[in-house]
């Protein structure tokens, strides 16, 4: 760390011009990301999978978002006596220029008398269309705004609703660009920062972020070149990115300004905060970047994609903070900072006496950070992991209307959420009797002609199939007409997704779990110079992320509280690839902390002797950091959770939570009570293990009576008794 910082320093027109360059290049790349990003869920070898490839190759539309639309003719009509106007308008309506292909089951393909409702004046047909190509709100919309001008002139009443067009809500613009939710986090971290250095130091660290978000940018657009990454990347590189760059720039220049109060000259403290902190920092970055990387193991392309596009994001931040911060600290460093209302030559008082207490109360705090943590994680055990359900994706808009017509016309929610079933030409009578009988299904059809070998069966189950309950109805279809035909069975649909997820990524995240235990507790094994730190970390952090899901299960799933922030009622359900991500992201994330706190203090045992020196200064140093840290990735996740999508809202008040969660209860009060209750076994590591590890023994010793470390406002050491 010495010398890469000694090269920055006698080297930073360079640096400082790479990085430009970068800046530069990501700016350009910024624009041309989004549209290389894709929104395939596919899960390769899974049976829902290979059904829905079948059913492009043959019809050239998606099982993805099943769009209803819905017409009605006037008082004294009927749908049977306009039959061929209707068919010309539902013709109309799925012939918009946007959609190549699509596919329309209705009563006039099917001649089916369930298609007719509201004593037969109210039709409703099914259109699949082609795959989507990018983030859209849905191909609905296309419909819905073609079926109103084709209705209107026939003079009937028009209704478009699909279950996209539900998560989407009543803004169909799509709500807040990527852009403006960076600025909002953004500007929430600059006044965190205009706290903590009350000088125009709290630009710098924007700055740094400014360069590590567009640089990852840049990156993430040659990885596109050569593999598919998912769009949810876009989101994450702008609002963590933000947030970890914010972070660890806060801690590198935070001990930079220690260090000159302290007395020591420009260089001298950049050299120390990086040797320091950015040691520190360096942990940081590689164990976030590893429980990312470590999404490589599921076998589920867009998940394997997040991985690499994530794993970028500590990386290039580490990399920026250890180089261009430390070249611009040294060219205008004591320059910006002014005027100089905060001093860093004393720990704050307020932490230094909240260390104490804990110290002097440490089976106090352990209990009460016991119960409190018990508490979030009771409601994980009812979690159930699917997609939201339909009472949860809006309350108000077109598409809630059109579906609530529909209900009261005795049309079950599960029209959205229809299972498609393919099965050979020949057997498709048989197939449709079969899964009209099972228990759960409301209507089972099928356009009377096929394109080719294979011929589609559309179940319609009474309930949405969006968890774990509602796939059990998929399972039953699958199996009677099994029974029933000759030839191969193939089952697409949403249910089928939920179900193929659960094979794919389920059983083997005790595998990804496992990944990432191992490789942070050896990274941190390293860092800390410990054995018994690295496991206290690893298993805090389990149950640190087990509170989260139960604050999820609770806020989100079972409606405590999301009615009331986000007028959203209980979503009945997690989405399927929100608790990997969530696990993978928060699990780094909040190990950042970890490292930031145990660094500083192993830093002042080693030069005191003393466990309770150290988590009194190590608290007192990083306490106020680590909570402005927090605060700061908190405002870019508040950010990510205005969007207008209900998994995007899940996901950006998860990872909020799980940041505080982790800073309050499990940082700032577990974590100094336990180091004070283990003593000197916290700092053993054996001659053996060292070796191996290559860095210094550290054997038991019996414990100092040592006082923390105190200066003077000059930056003179006081003297304590040792």
């Amino acid at each position: 760390m010495d010398a890469l910082a000694r090269w920055v320093i006698h080297h930073r027109l360079i640096v400082a011009l790479f990085w430009l360059a970068a800046f530069i290049g990501g700016a350009a790349a910024a624009g041309v990301v989004p549209g290389r990003l894709t929104t395939d869920f596919s899960l390769p070898g899974q049976p829902g999978d290979t059904a829905e490839k079948a059913l492009i190759k043959q019809y050239g539309v998606s099982s993805f978002d099943t769009t209803v639309l819905t017409v009605t003719v006037p008082q004294g009509q009927t749908v049977q006596q306009q039959s061929a106007k209707i068919a010309q308008v539902f013709g109309s309506a799925t012939r918009v220029s946007a959609v190549p292909r699509t596919r329309v089951v209705d009563y006039a393909s099917t001649g089916d008398q369930k298609f007719i409702v509201n004593g037969g004046r109210t039709t409703f047909a099914l259109v699949q269309a082609t795959p989507p190509t990018s983030f859209a709100v849905s191909s609905g919309v296309e419909f819905g705004k073609a079926l109103n001008i084709a209705a209107k002139r026939a003079g009937f009443e028009s209704g478009t609703t699909s279950y996209q067009l539900l998560s989407a809500g009543t803004d169909q613009s799509g709500g807040p660009s990527v852009l403006v939710e960076t600025l909002l986090g953004a500007l929430g971290a600059l006044a965190v920062l205009l706290f903590v250095f009350a000088s125009f130091l709290a630009l710098m660290p924007l700055i740094i972020a400014a360069v590590s978000i567009l640089t990852t940018f840049l990156l993430v657009l040659l990885l596109t070149t050569f593999s598919d990454v998912s769009f949810v990347v876009e989101f994450l590189i702008s609002l963590v990115g933000l947030g970890i760059a914010i972070d660890y720039s806060l801690l590198l220049v935070s001990r930079w300004r220690e260090e000159r109060a302290h007395g020591q000259s420009n260089d001298e403290a950049i050299l120390t905060a990086v040797r320091t902190a950015g040691h520190a920092v360096l942990a940081s970055g590689a164990t976030v970047a590893i429980s990312l990387v470590a999404l490589v193991v599921v076998p589920v392309p867009f998940l394997r994609s997040m991985g690499f596009g994530g794993m970028l994001i500590p990386l290039v931040s580490v990399a920026v903070v250890l180089t261009l911060l430390p070249a611009m600290l040294s060219k205008i460093g004591p320059r910006v900072d002014w005027p100089r209302i905060r001093h860093e030559g004393r720990a704050s008082r307020g932490w230094t006496a909240w260390a104490r207490l804990i110290v002097k109360r440490r089976v106090v705090a352990v209990a009460a950070g016991v119960v409190l943590l018990a508490l979030l994680i009771t409601p994980v055990f009812g979690l159930k992991i699917g997609q939201s359900n339909i009472a949860s994706l809006g309350k108000t808009g077109p598409a809630v209307q059109t579906l609530g017509t529909l209900r009261d016309d005795g049309v079950g929610g599960g029209v959205l959420t229809p299972i498609t079933v393919l099965v050979p030409a020949d057997q498709r009578d048989k197939a449709i009797a079969a899964a009209g009988k099972v228990d759960g299904v409301q209507l089972a059809t099928g356009n009377r002609t096929s394109d080719g070998r294979m011929a589609v069966v559309d179940v319609l189950p009474k309930k949405e199939t969006v968890d774990s309950s509602g796939v059990q109805v998929v399972h039953r279809v699958r199996t009677a007409v099994e029974k029933a035909v000759d030839g191969d069975v193939l089952v697409a649909g949403q249910g089928a997704v939920v179900d193929d997820y659960f094979n794919a990524v389920y059983d083997k995240f005790p595998y990804v779990l496992g990944l990432i235990a191992l490789v942070t507790f050896v990274l941190l094994m390293r860092q800390f110079r410990s054995v018994l730190l690295p496991i206290k970390a690893v298993v805090m952090n389990l149950v640190s992320l087990s509170a989260v899901f139960g604050a999820v299960t609770f806020f989100w799933q079972e409606g405590h509280g999301s009615g009331t922030v986000f007028n959203i009622a209980g979503t009945g359900a997690i989405t399927f690839w929100l608790p990997i991500i969530i696990f993978a992201f928060l699990f780094g994330l909040s190990m950042d902390y970890e490292v930031f706190i145990l660094a500083r203090m192993r830093e002042e045992y080693d030069a005191t002797g003393s466990t309770s020196a150290a988590v009194t200064v190590g608290l007192g140093r990083t306490g106020r950091l680590v909570t402005s840290a927090a605060l700061i990735l908190f405002f870019a996740f508040a950010a990510l959770a205005s969007s207008p999508g209900t998994d995007i809202k899940v996901l950006g008040t998860a990872l909020g939570v799980g940041i505080l969660i982790d800073a309050t209860i499990v940082r700032a009060l577990l974590v100094p009570a336990l180091v004070s209750l283990f003593g000197k076994y916290n700092w053993w590591l054996p001659g053996g293990l060292a070796k191996v590890l290559f860095v210094e023994p550290s054997p038991l010793r019996n414990e100092t009576h040592a006082g923390p470390r105190e200066f003077d406002e000059t930056g003179r050491e006081i003297a304590t008794s040792r």
